[in-house]
């Protein structure tokens, strides 16, 4: 019986949260190649960001949060440098040298005390409303993943809920830059 790669890790090293951002060519196909290599390698895909970052170049950004060891994220890593048109890979650990956000889009829909309290918790969560009516708003709700689920368990308590999220964003504080193998700036 196959394996998933989270269960082969004789190491016992413990299984944390990574972001892995590749720099691919846009082109058709790519997207399928990256997810699928996660997917027959038994690899899970916790959430997947992706979009053109250079229109000329016509290079997007890839981005998926994913868990494992230390050494399955570089399993991981080395595997998707491997497919043609991938030029970058980066991984990015949960730490304090790194900002991580997510945004989610939020709609509520309730009457009264009910509408009232759900916008008292945007508010003292600093999201912005982008759409009020009588009877539902719609807020954007920007992170960390763990804000924005304790964010969602709180609302979601009272009442009716519609969200729709982007999935992790990761980048590297700093002044240093990602460049592919000609030098250039991803």
């Amino acid at each position: 019986m196959s394996k998933s790669a989270y269960e082969i890790d004789d190491h016992h090293d413990s299984v944390e949260r990574y972001v892995v951002v590749a720099w691919v060519d846009n082109e058709a196909g790519v997207l399928a190649r990256v997810s699928g290599l996660f997917s027959g390698r038994g690899y899970n895909i916790e959430s997947l960001a992706v979009s053109e970052v250079d229109h000329e170049r016509k290079i997007s950004r890839i981005t998926i949060a994913t868990n494992g060891t230390k050494e399955v994220i570089k399993q991981i890593q080395a595997q998707v440098l491997k497919l043609v048109p991938v030029h970058k890979v980066n991984i990015y650990p949960i730490n304090e040298e790194t900002i991580f956000r997510e945004l989610a889009l939020v709609k509520f829909i309730g009457e009264g005390e009910i509408l009232q309290k759900a916008e008292e918790l945007c508010v003292d969560n600093k999201f912005e409303f982008l759409d009020k009516t009588s009877k539902s708003f719609i807020v954007q709700a920007l992170g960390l993943r763990t804000e924005i689920d304790e964010f969602i368990k709180k609302i979601k308590a009272l009442g009716t809920v519609s969200i729709s999220r982007t999935g992790a964003l990761a980048m590297k504080k700093g002044s240093e830059t990602v460049k592919d193998n000609k030098g250039l700036v991803l």
